[in-house]
């Protein structure tokens, strides 16, 4: 509490202060699980996220042990009016999932995966990151669409939709999903599915946290083992004609072929463009898919090789560490013609950061065979997604790197078709939030918004206003 504040004021703040430790207390004696407070020594442990520019300070961390422990959570928060952060895997490019002088519910102590074999399905908690998934499913054979880094929260990335490897061959992960849990603003647990609150499962397939925690998934699996899979590597010299021939290929492409394709700098300093592959199908079709890309040019490097479907899925953790500072812009792209090739070299030429990327994602494939509107999730149409991605380590660095990824964002603006919500980062404004939807999906999720949440509680996400 600052100065120069009325003695109403102060008596205020006392009464919320004693009311909030009150309900903490009470809260307390409810949960199977445990609280952090400031002090504790694992505070800031607990209080960190993995985008770095965040440090921010809650009130208290709530980590639940189950349901009913997110339920006692969310009653409290909402008896104290206290602000409420949810976090499943911490990787929200906006660090959405902490809030300063709030409660965080942090479901990181929730994260069993049960899988059904001989149904092709698994059941996993809301706290649990795709690692944790893929250890689940692998012995079996199994798996559907998850992220592109194995410590990325499994609930996050499929709420907002989930692009991954696997996503042009079965879709995104929220078209995977079959049920959810969730805790509504008002201390329900609902279950969504086609069959039962459908409206609310088609707005949690691509709406976000709006809704309520969602505390279990069921997802649809799928034979996922031995894939083809790594990179080629070739000098940025060559990466406008690199990038000519990733549009063909990517526009021929089959189901299972997916290729990422990064501008990125090398440990040893070096500019350079990669083309990442996963194939998920037989090795000698894929050897055949991405045969002109080895043709290309001599490569320097090339890791293609048959590899486990869960060693994909760390294959870029050491590259995307927890804790660097990240300010983060995107754009779902209609095409990739020859100018805007240019000014995604140009401008990588100029990066401002060695540790700065530009990602594009390939789309297409079954994403844009689902209908589009089957789900929250739009732009099924996108042709590629792009990803700005400015890192750095020094805070006081933060204006060059954040302008370089802002002008970056600009100047391809002309080639673009909106925004994947799980993109949204560090500033983006509710305009950019509608742009993810268009007008008559955000009307649709704001309409369910105003059912499901009318006041706004959970708020602290890329928020969709309840309609009026």
């Amino acid at each position: 509490m600052l100065g120069h504040t009325t003695q109403e004021q102060m008596e205020t703040y006392i009464m919320t202060t004693i009311a909030d430790e009150r309900a903490m207390t009470a809260l307390k004696g409810q949960l199977r699980g445990t609280l952090v407070r400031p002090g504790d020594s694992d505070y800031d442990a607990a209080r960190a996220v993995w985008n770095g520019m965040i440090d921010r300070r809650p009130a208290i961390i709530v980590r639940p042990a189950d349901a009913a422990d997110v339920i006692a959570a969310v009653n409290a928060a909402r008896e104290s009016g206290m602000p409420l952060a949810v976090r499943g895997g911490g990787h929200n490019a906006a660090g959405l999932s902490v809030c300063d002088d709030g409660i965080v519910i942090d479901l990181s102590s929730m994260k069993a995966v049960t899988v059904d074999p001989a149904a092709r399905t698994a059941r996993v908690e809301g706290g649990a990151t795709w690692g944790d998934f893929d250890a689940a499913t692998a012995p079996y054979g199994l798996a559907t669409t998850g992220g592109l880094i194995s410590s990325t929260g499994v609930g996050g990335l499929t709420l907002g939709g989930g692009l991954g490897w696997l996503m042009r061959a079965y879709g995104l992960a929220s078209d995977n999903l079959l049920s959810v849990e969730v805790v509504t603003a008002d201390g329900r647990l609902v279950t969504a599915s086609e069959a039962e609150n459908s409206d609310l499962f088609w707005g949690l397939r691509g709406g976000g946290g709006n809704f309520g925690i969602a505390t279990s998934f069921q997802f649809r699996l799928h034979p996922v083992d031995t894939v083809l899979a790594g990179m080629l590597v070739f000098p940025l010299e060559q990466a406008g004609e690199v990038l000519g021939l990733y549009r063909e290929v990517t526009a021929n492409a089959p189901d299972e072929l997916a290729i990422f394709a990064p501008l990125m700098t090398t440990p040893e300093g070096a500019k350079v463009i990669a083309l990442i592959v996963c194939y998920d199908g037989p090795i000698a079709d894929g050897e055949r898919a991405i045969a002109p890309l080895r043709a290309f040019a001599p490569a320097l490097a090339d890791t293609i090789q048959p590899m486990a479907y869960v060693d994909v899925q760390r294959m870029l953790d050491d590259a995307f560490p927890h804790g660097l500072q990240v300010y983060w812009r995107s754009h779902f792209l209609t095409g990739l013609p020859a100018a805007a090739i240019d000014v995604l070299v140009d401008y990588f030429d100029g990066v401002t950061s060695p540790l700065s990327v530009l990602i594009i994602e390939p789309m297409g494939g079954a994403v844009s065979r689902a209908g589009r509107d089957t789900s929250a999730f739009d732009q099924r149409d996108a042709a590629y997604n792009l990803a700005i991605v400015g890192r750095w380590t020094e805070p006081a660095e933060a204006e060059q790197h954040t302008t370089w990824a802002r002008d970056v964002w600009e100047a391809m603006r002309p080639y673009a078709s909106g925004v994947y919500v799980n993109y949204l980062g560090v500033g983006d404004s509710a305009e950019r939030v509608r742009e993810a939807y268009g007008p008559a999906k955000y009307a649709r999720l704001a309409a369910l918004k105003a059912a499901y949440d009318p006041d706004n509680f959970f708020r602290l996400n890329q928020n969709i206003a309840p309609a009026r």
